[in-house]
């Protein structure tokens, strides 16, 4: 019967008072985040609640497995699979706190940050930092798991030993990859490309979703994923409508007859740009750009805050004015002459 007791007494013990420390410790971070409402961090770390509690049971197991009982034929491979999780949740535990740091850090720059430019900054390096985190602490992990069992260990000797060639050979092999990764990391802290920013890559336009350290993803304007790798904006030009600044400048151009009243045009313009509420009032001018035998080209120059809105300004000014010029002064249309000219003087 003791045999039986003392292991059920000693998981059930460890269980009992894994759930009591998580319940303290979600209840500290309560009140903390109640206390500090100017940061986020204490009520992010609440989501480390679980891998803690894995990690603090697993522990209790651990160090009491043998005195407890607990499957003596077998002690062994038990001492091995509650290694193996320790491993781990303590792996899963160092993610989830470095993804709270890292997410408060960021929350509270953008609140207290209003330039948006140096907000998508932040938030692109910090993105990649923890997914660089991330990835070295799996790694990590993985490597201390594989250690444990004492074939590996010889195997890792011996892959120690041969490490140059090893990694002359991996570097070739790996070329593109290393190139994307060096790329992502050049990104990151060269500050070419953001989360959010409006580019043109291969004539396609859309705004940056995704940024990894192998490939970035272009969400279009009609909702389609362009994803490619980082060398690519390292490598070859595109363009970034965001760089500097969102504010943008655009041109509304039409094809009219000669007789077009063109100041009058200009005084309709400034009409339709004061309705729109798109239009941020920097810029909107008319002018005669070209000529041709049939028709002369009117260029209207409008400004907006960002993409979004100075294409849909463009739209309105072409829109509002083609519809004005129908209605009031149609002979200002192009059309194609089929009587003869009037006669020279």
């Amino acid at each position: 019967m003791e045999n039986v007791l003392r292991p059920v007494t000693v998981i059930g013990g460890a269980l009992v008072a894994t759930l009591i420390a998580g319940w303290l410790l979600d209840l500290l971070l309560r009140r903390a985040d109640a206390r500090h409402t100017e940061t986020p961090l204490w009520g992010l770390l609440r989501h480390c609640r679980l891998p803690f509690q894995v990690v603090l049971c697993t522990s209790l197991l651990r160090a009491s497995y043998r005195r407890a009982g607990i499957l003596p034929d077998h002690a062994f491979g038990v001492g091995r699979f509650l290694t193996l999780v320790l491993i781990a949740s303590a792996a899963w535990l160092a993610v989830r706190i470095a993804t709270a740091v890292v997410d408060s850090t960021y929350a509270r720059y953008a609140a207290a940050t209003e330039d948006e430019a140096r907000v998508r900054r932040v938030r692109t390096q910090v993105t990649l930092i923890q997914r660089v985190v991330t990835a070295v602490v799996v790694v990590v992990a993985a490597a201390a798991m594989l250690l444990t069992f004492p074939p590996m260990r010889t195997l890792g000797a011996s892959l120690l030993a041969s490490a140059g060639v090893l990694g002359i050979v991996a570097g070739i092999a790996a070329q593109a990859s290393l190139s994307n990764l060096f790329a992502g990391l050049q990104i990151a802290f060269g500050d070419t490309v953001r989360i959010g920013d409006t580019v043109v890559v291969d004539k396609e336009w859309g705004r940056v979703e995704e940024i990894t350290l192998t490939f970035l993803t272009v969400r279009t304007w009609d909702e389609r994923r362009i994803t490619m790798p980082v060398s690519y904006f390292t490598s070859k030009p595109y363009e970034n409508w965001s760089r500097g600044g969102a504010q943008m400048t655009g041109t509304v151009f039409w094809h009219l007859d000669h007789g077009a009243p063109i100041g009058l045009m200009r005084e309709r313009l400034q009409h339709i740009l004061a309705e729109i509420p798109e239009w941020d009032g920097r810029g909107g001018g008319l002018a005669v750009t070209d000529t041709t035998p049939h028709t002369v080209q009117v260029r209207a120059v409008v400004t907006a805050k960002d993409a979004d809105d100075l294409w849909t300004l463009r739209c309105a000014v072409r829109e509002h004015l083609i519809t004005w010029l129908v209605a009031e002064h149609p002979y200002a249309l192009p059309h194609i002459a089929t009587t003869p000219a009037a006669e020279a003087p």
